[in-house]
């Protein structure tokens, strides 16, 4: 008796060449990715966690919404995120999330968070490249650019 079973997949929507996807080669770059791609209604009014998906040369494979959640935070579920991680075939990351209070200072779990997907990450080869904090004005903070990731 053949046993049934769901096959998972990760899809991209889209038919854009490789060559055409947007290339991080700053934090500044990744953000303006980030800001494209975020909903502007939303942004100040609860926190959302995201990953930037980024193939060998650091082209965006795509961004993957992790969680939403409260005014002041929001869960992340790292088993999830490695799921897509891996499923992706993604060689490198950044996380990403909004703080509608638009303080751009890291807390303690956001740091918290980061070393934990990090260390997890190195298991894997998968480079964490950057954290970034956004803010509905339009600001960011970069993990990687003050030197702490």
């Amino acid at each position: 008796m053949k046993t049934k079973v769901n096959e998972i997949n990760v899809s991209y929507c889209g038919n854009i060449k490789v060559s055409e996807l947007p290339k991080i080669n700053s934090s500044e770059t990744a953000a303006e990715v980030l800001f494209s791609n975020w909903d502007k209604n939303n942004i100040e009014l609860y926190e959302s966690f995201k990953v930037m998906l980024l193939n060998n040369n650091n082209r965006v494979k795509g961004i993957y919404q992790l969680s939403s959640g409260g005014i002041t935070g929001t869960l992340v579920d790292v088993r999830i995120l490695f799921a897509v991680v891996l499923k992706s075939l993604t060689t490198a990351i950044i996380l990403a999330h909004n703080h509608p209070s638009g303080i751009l200072n890291p807390s303690i779990p956001d740091k918290s968070l980061t070393t934990k997907i990090k260390n997890a990450a190195a298991f894997f080869d998968i480079k964490v490249l950057d954290h970034l904090i956004l803010n509905p004005e339009g600001n960011y903070y970069s993990f990687a650019d003050d030197g702490i990731l």
